[in-house]
């Protein structure tokens, strides 16, 4: 498959998130949107009040206790959920969507288009993506880990003699979580918007009544007391950063999960119920610190009175499930995209919902997912062990995400180069602040994300890596389809009933199972189809652009059904457009679908090493057969193996 193809106009397929109607219709909808974006969107960030603030205190960084630390430390928080998310993403990011979507390869897809020309440059912006990829997906797996921990901890509050309940407790709501995966969030996406906003509403609450009893705390919103902290403590400032970004884990799924609700809901969700109430709530977590120094142990649950206790470990348990079920369906999603960019084999993908097909579900995913989740919960067993992986993994997003944001801006916005280099630099220099402070944690369990982030990297260029090989392999030996057709159409096989469809990944040239079937066969079918399936540089295509056909004559077709990367391409829908947009009238149970079958041979050919050509034939052995991720009828499918070097 191809990322994109120049020679169709993409023009037409535009089709950018928009929010219909007037009057009262149009704000009962946007009030709709603003709720479900507040229960989808902001379930990982608006956690983080549960770990947060109590890892910038811990004693391993060295700070001092004091009020000065206190006021110091709050203001760092306020101003990263102010300059990180509001300004960078809630202003700047959510600008950059490609026809709605958002999202790592969303941003990478659109910094693609004008790299087209420069192989160097284009792989470059490739490469960055996938790893942004690789990042995200790294922390759909730390994200479940450390939010239902951070909310069972809060036992060890009630009763502290419940620590050994903890680990239990949390891996079974885990496995319970991934096991309604294949269900889908249909349902129990409706309850998730009342839910968090109720959660929001309790943090506010709980956070305003501790700023009562000390309102001092407030004069932290003033950048000076975290400047005064940074120049007195340079180097425990500096360490503490590490922490503060976990105020921020979660920002990209305000760009991620962006074309399921539009940009407009996600900023109103963003800017009147969630940054309120998480900075009430950071304040008032400070405002017990001002009197109680020994609250640093849990903050969070210890601002509540011992009456609240039981519901609120409920409600925050209930609160990190709907945020790990949102990174979860995010990981689906970014898998699909994925393996629609050429970047992972082939896998079994269900759509989970009649009406809303981004809503799927992928067995290996989830299963690998799950599998990943547990072994993270045992390896760090308290969600402090696991602060110093989350950071890292946010932060390299943060990143990337920022690199990319600037080739957007300059390329595609057209903003002037000073303008873009100024806005660029100063969200550099915040990112890259707290990148390399996460990297001081590298031997406390920064590893682990660098580490899943390293093997998901090596699997993705690997697998897009060798389908290049695989391609230039073919190519190479391949017959060009216009003259075998003209050749075949001048001395003709035998023609027998029905019709065959070879799908293709080289429209250009004659596929492998082609030739197989005339050389073992030695007949035609009466109506033959070559059909390539594309993948465009968009989230969507509609119907009306999606076939081009070219008759050769002889009853013999040239198809191309291009697919956006967040569709999945579905045969029986292709066959009903080809029916009625072209006539082409197609019996599915008189129609023979000739897949080839390849088996990858490691050489020493110039490519790959031999080991990585190793792992590349084991994952084209172990991917999803095109059968079924084409959604082809079982018993249609004639498939012809060929063995390739590489």
């Amino acid at each position: 498959m191809s990322i994109s193809n120049p020679e169709f106009s993409q023009s037409s397929v535009m089709r950018p998130v928009n929010i219909d109607g007037s009057g009262q219709a149009h704000h009962d909808r946007l009030s709709v949107l603003v709720l479900s974006a507040i229960g989808v969107v902001f379930g990982d960030i608006g956690t983080s009040p549960l770990y947060a603030l109590k890892e910038c205190f811990s004693p391993e960084h060295g700070i001092p206790f004091t009020h000065a630390a206190v006021f110091g430390i709050i203001s760092m928080i306020f101003w990263a959920l102010i300059m990180v998310v509001t300004v960078k993403y809630v202003i700047f990011v959510l600008r950059a969507d490609n026809n709605g979507e958002g999202g790592v390869l969303s941003l990478m897809a659109l910094a693609l288009r004008s790299a087209r020309d420069k192989p160097t440059y284009y792989l470059f912006i490739l490469m960055l993506g996938a790893l942004g990829a690789c990042m995200l997906l790294g922390e759909s797996v730390i994200t479940p880990a450390i939010s239902v921990l951070s909310a069972v901890e809060g036992l060890e509050v009630i009763q502290p003699d419940m620590k050994h309940f903890v680990i239990p407790c949390t891996i079974i709501i885990i496995i319970a979580l991934f096991a309604v995966q294949s269900y889908g969030t249909a349902i129990v996406g409706k309850f998730f918007g009342p839910i968090m906003l109720i959660w929001f509403l309790t943090i506010a609450i709980v956070g305003a009544h501790s700023v009562w009893h000390n309102p001092t705390i407030l004069w932290a919103v003033s950048p000076m007391y975290a400047v005064d902290f940074i120049r007195e403590h340079t180097l425990q400032a500096y360490i503490v950063m590490g922490s503060v970004v976990l105020v921020v884990t979660g920002v990209e799924a305000l760009y991620l999960d962006m074309g399921h609700f539009g940009s407009k809901p996600v900023r109103l969700a963003w800017l009147l119920v969630t940054l309120p109430a998480l900075l009430i709530n950071y304040f008032g977590q400070g405002a017990l610190l001002m009197s109680n120094p020994d609250a640093i142990s849990n903050p969070f649950f210890m601002m509540l009175p011992a009456w609240s206790l039981w519901p609120m470990v409920i409600l925050a348990t209930i609160a990190t499930v709907i945020a790990s079920q949102a990174v979860i369906s995010g990981a689906f999603s970014l898998a699909n995209q994925a393996i629609l960019l050429g970047f992972m084999p082939r896998m079994v993908i269900l759509h989970t919902s009649d009406t809303e097909r981004g809503q799927i579900y992928m067995p290996m995913v989830n299963w690998v997912l799950l599998a990943l989740v547990i072994f993270t919960v045992i390896q760090f067993r308290e969600s402090g062990n696991l602060a110093a992986a989350y950071g890292i993994s946010v932060t390299t997003t943060m990143l990337i995400t920022t690199t990319l944001l600037g080739i957007v801006m300059a390329k595609e916005w057209n903003i002037k180069p000073l303008y873009v280099a100024l806005l660029i630099m100063m969200f550099f220099v915040i990112d890259f602040s707290f990148w390399t402070a996460n990297l001081i944690k590298v031997k406390d369990g920064g590893w682990y994300p660098l580490m899943l982030g390293a093997v998901c990297f090596l699997m993705l260029t690997t697998w897009y890596k060798g389908r290049k090989l695989l391609r230039d392999r073919v190519v190479n030996d391949s017959i060009r389809l216009p003259d075998f057709i003209s050749a075949l159409l001048a001395h003709p096989p035998h023609r027998v009933e029905g019709t065959a469809v070879f799908l293709t990944a080289h429209i250009d040239f004659t596929p492998v199972a082609l030739l197989h079937n005339l050389k073992h066969n030695r007949v035609l079918h009466e109506r033959v189809i070559f059909l390539k399936l594309s993948i465009w540089d968009v989230p969507y295509v509609r119907d009306e652009d999606r076939l081009t056909i070219n008759d050769m004559g002889g009853n013999i077709y040239i198809v191309r059904a291009v697919h956006g990367f967040k569709e999945t391409p579905d045969m029986n829908n292709v066959l009903a457009l080809m029916e009625k947009e072209q006539g082409l009238k197609l019996d599915v149970n008189d129609t023979s679908f000739f897949l080839a079958r390849d088996t990858i041979v490691p050489s020493k050919l110039p490519g790959m090493a031999i080991w990585r050509e190793r792992l590349f034939g084991w994952m084209m052995q172990n991917a999803a057969k095109p059968s079924d991720f084409f959604k082809i009828p079982a018993n249609r499918v004639v498939e012809l193996g060929t063995k390739i070097e590489i």
